[in-house]
């Protein structure tokens, strides 16, 4: 796909499913997408089927302040990757700017941050299995001049280490890449430690106005893997801030 202008890609696509969940004849003439399309055999249709619901969420997964405030106006949820807590303020305010522009606020806006977790005594020992999931978005995701991880990064603070994490992971350095990510940046975007410490950090995440949270395991194994899960639940009702 084409990367030119994204904003636009992307309002007209949402503005296409919309039409499609809601059963509408899908005809569409925009400055991207043309349905059906032109000079061929096809003709708009509607959707085969009632969806089970009259509301069909749409979520985007955006990273960049533009795409953040598109979130707000045409999406009901924000699926967010390397959410720091004490870095959000910023990231919500664009997504409330893009809301305002929708005649709406945050009020029923899903903020659903995708985090890793990994559950032990030592929460710098349980960082490095982070560490090559974090080179690869940071150092390998995009080129040198466009990758939004890497952005996202240096918007938190991380500048220089983003920078060295590139250049080594495009450099197919990557083992030094993976050595390079900060302790601090995965410890502020995931869930690491004991369950104490990791009840602590989901306070933070609600209080940082996080809605949903979407656990992803790391782990070697079903059995930790099923045990890491069981302690995040564990710490969620610790914490106080689940439903």
């Amino acid at each position: 796909m084409r990367f030119g202008k994204p904003l636009e890609r992307t309002r007209e696509y949402v503005e296409i499913v919309k039409m499609a969940i809601a059963r509408q004849t899908v005809s569409y003439d925009g400055a991207h997408y043309t349905l059906p399309l032109p000079d061929g055999p096809g003709k708009a249709l509607k959707l085969g089927f009632h969806p089970p619901r009259s509301h069909i969420p749409i979520y985007l997964a955006a990273v960049g302040p533009k795409n953040l405030e598109l979130a707000g106006e045409i999406a009901d949820g924000w699926l967010a990757v390397f959410f720091a807590p004490d870095a959000a303020a910023d990231q919500l305010a664009a997504i409330a700017a893009g809301r305002a522009k929708a005649g709406l606020d945050l009020k029923g806006f899903d903020v659903v941050p995708s985090v890793p977790a990994v559950v032990g005594d030592d929460y710098a020992s349980c960082a490095e299995l982070v560490r090559w999931y974090a080179a690869l978005y940071i150092g390998g995701m995009g080129s040198r001049k466009t990758n939004f991880y890497n952005q996202l990064a240096v918007r938190m603070g991380y500048e220089a280490q983003a920078r060295e994490v590139q250049d080594l992971y495009l450099d197919k350095r990557h083992r030094d890449a993976a050595a390079a990510v900060p302790l601090e940046f995965m410890d502020r975007t995931s869930l690491l430690g004991p369950k104490e410490r990791i009840a602590d950090k989901l306070v933070a995440y609600a209080e940082a106005g996080v809605t949903t949270l979407s656990v992803s395991v790391f782990a070697g194994d079903a059995e930790t893997g099923i045990a890491t899960l069981r302690t995040v639940a564990e710490a969620l009702e610790l914490s106080g801030v689940g439903e």
